[in-house]
């Protein structure tokens, strides 16, 4: 996205590699002057055990907004749809994307929609796994069919917003950190009536809740963001699957600013259907790995 500077202003950083002047997160501001990062979170959860007993969604809104990561990955995939607006005093821009998570290969594919007058052109497709992500991007400047190996550990944000979506996992991980939840009352989303949830989470719990590589992301963006009782809404089925959740990210457009109107509010929503349907998504091989050089850009 653009660095300005502006008269009589502090001059603006990108936020979690956000470079535009909405502050939307693109491929090609994460790629710009790095040549590693990015997320994926863990499949159904690394403590959590198969159960011969079926799934049941628990009557204490907590515990069943804690469950839903664990009890969604029990399924074995899912496909997904997601949506990642970016606000800032400046600009509002939309991503939105397609995928699925194949959670026993604990590997994923997302194709990622760039609107108009981003900092970069095309499609961002991108495969993730627990703490790494492959990026491709069509306006960005790596060869064609090539993809850039990023980890999760060198971007601040923890890939949550930057590649323009959350991936599937890591937004149902993100739950495993519900400090609060309120029980709305039941919506129907896409036909199904399903339990509508309320509260705030730490990323930092969830991180921890979720173990291993597939925590990195959460624990980056827990570190980055500016609130960190990160505000969620969850729709959870009568199993306890996840079927919908949105959460809103905030970070300082202005490096260090706690005024609001150099915030960045970032709201992603995670769709999720079709569970136990196969999931197309393979790690791209070694020899179509582009790497950069530090001092290069895409731009």
């Amino acid at each position: 996205m653009t660095d300005q500077q502006r008269t009589g202003r502090r001059r603006r950083r990108p936020g979690p590699h956000v470079r535009s002047a909405a502050g939307a997160a693109l491929l090609a501001a994460a790629l710009a002057g790095l040549a590693t990062g990015c997320s994926a979170g863990s499949a159904g959860g690394s403590a959590d055990q198969q159960s011969a007993v079926p799934d049941q969604l628990a009557a204490d809104p907590l515990t069943a907004v804690r469950n839903a990561a664990d009890i969604t990955g029990r399924t074995g995939s899912a496909h997904t749809a997601t949506e990642l607006t970016t606000e800032s005093s400046e600009k509002k821009a939309v991503f939105s994307g397609t995928g699925g998570y194949d959670y026993v290969k604990r590997i994923g594919r997302l194709e990622v929609a760039v609107p108009p007058g981003a900092a970069t052109t095309g499609k961002i497709v991108e495969v993730v796994l627990p703490g790494t992500v492959y990026l491709q991007n069509s306006g960005a400047k790596v060869p064609e069919g090539k993809w850039v190996k990023l980890d999760v550990r060198q971007l601040p944000d923890g890939n949550l917003v930057s590649s323009g979506a959350t991936d599937p996992a890591t937004a149902a991980g993100a739950l495993r950190g519900a400090q609060k939840a309120e029980a709305v009352g039941t919506d129907t989303v896409d036909g199904v009536a399903l339990h509508h949830y309320r509260g705030t989470l730490d990323l930092a719990k969830a991180a921890d809740a979720t173990g291993g590589r597939g925590g990195d992301g959460l624990r980056m963006g827990g570190q980055t963001f500016t609130v960190k009782e990160v505000p969620y809404e969850a729709w959870l089925d009568d199993q306890g699957r996840l079927h919908k959740v949105v959460e809103v990210f905030t970070f300082a457009g202005v490096a260090g600013s706690k005024e609001a109107k150099d915030q960045v509010k970032v709201t992603s929503t995670t769709s999720l259907s079709d569970f136990g349907k196969p999931v197309e998504a393979a790690e791209p091989p070694a020899s179509d790995i582009y790497a950069m050089k530090p001092s290069e850009s895409p731009k």
